[in-house]
């Protein structure tokens, strides 16, 4: 059985990014394959959070992920700390994993920069986490970002070495899914950064609430060059910027960059912009739109993502406990 099962931290509202490299291609498997889909808050936590902020911030995710197309009554969509077995298999994971391998992490590296030694111990032992949070479904396929393979390849590291160190078939082996004619969203100020919600610059994204004026604005200052569009996508090699604003387009309007260029060879920036722009917020608009009017009732989002925990706790919970007896823990029953 195929299970599928991905997660995003409720950083922030869901950039363009988000949604067209993963949140959107997300939605159509809802139709044909077991989904389960996460707010994982307690990846969040691993840098400080003022509490208010990080309520606030999980509904908004919650909210946009219903907004962009995923059905509470199609898929499992939930709060991960509203599982316990996220956190108890992590736990058992950290015993499992090895501190050579988790230092062989490059986002641990990237994150903590140079004052490794204050970064939090959670931070560190993040990847035992992820791995947790998709084997404890015995899911067996993650749609994520390319940034993510290193944490995919730890997490079947640790399945293997559990499966091994037991003498068991238990766990699965993992498999990356990565899709989508914009996988790889760049900011819109630097074209060789990905888009991200912790860019100090609101310039550099489109954030899925974003007014029609803002994103006119943003696609307006977004950096380009002077030259013209080429009619062949190689030409756009060495223009980064250029490439990522043609791609973007074609994500939108469902079609290829090929088909992009050819539509648009010769122009310059100032006319493709206005297409772009008038693209965006055509399709945009509507997930605002819900997004906002699933925030005005707190109280049902609230209630359907407790309802996700029940149908994802009734699938984890035998998992956890199993692997507990495997390892050799004393029933509780």
């Amino acid at each position: 059985m195929q299970r599928v099962f991905s997660g995003i931290q409720p950083s922030g509202v869901p950039t363009l990014g988000n949604y067209l490299g993963a949140i959107r291609n997300w939605v159509p498997m809802q139709d044909t394959t077991d989904c389960i889909y996460c707010v994982v808050d307690l990846h969040a936590v691993t840098a400080f959070q003022a509490p208010a902020q990080l309520l606030a911030q999980t509904r908004e995710m919650a909210a946009a992920l219903i907004a962009c197309g995923l059905s509470p009554e199609k898929c499992v969509l939930f709060v991960q700390s509203h599982v316990p077995a996220h956190a108890q298999l992590g736990w058992l994971f950290n015993c499992v994993a090895r501190i050579g391998w988790l230092n062989r992490m490059t986002q641990f590296k990237d994150k903590a920069g140079k004052d490794r030694e204050a970064a939090s111990a959670g931070l560190f032992v993040y990847p035992n986490l992820m791995a947790a949070d998709i084997l404890a479904y015995h899911a067996n396929v993650v749609p994520v970002g390319d940034d993510q393979r290193q944490h995919l390849e730890l997490a079947n590291d640790i399945a293997q070495k559990f499966n091994h160190d037991y003498g068991v078939d238990f766990f699965p082996r993992i498999e990356p899914m990565i899709q989508g004619v914009a996988a790889r969203v760049m900011s819109l100020r630097d074209g060789t950064k990905k888009m991200s919600k912790s860019d100090p610059s609101d310039q550099s994204r489109i954030n899925l609430n974003d007014s029609d004026d803002a994103i006119a604005d943003k696609i307006k200052r977004a950096k380009t060059d002077p030259d013209v569009l080429p009619d062949n996508l190689a030409a756009l090699d060495a223009r980064p910027e250029a490439r990522n604003l043609v791609g973007i387009l074609a994500a939108v309007t469902g079609t290829t960059p090929e088909a992009v260029l050819a539509e648009h060879a010769g122009k310059g920036f100032g006319a493709f912009k206005p297409a772009l722009a008038d693209a965006l917020v055509a399709h945009l608009a509507p997930i605002r739109a819900e997004m906002n009017h699933l925030l005005q009732d707190p109280g049902a989002l609230d209630a359907a993502l407790r309802r996700g925990a029940e149908k994802a706790d009734a699938i984890a919970a035998p998992i956890l406990a199993r692997t507990m007896d495997i390892m050799g823990f004393l029933p509780r029953r």
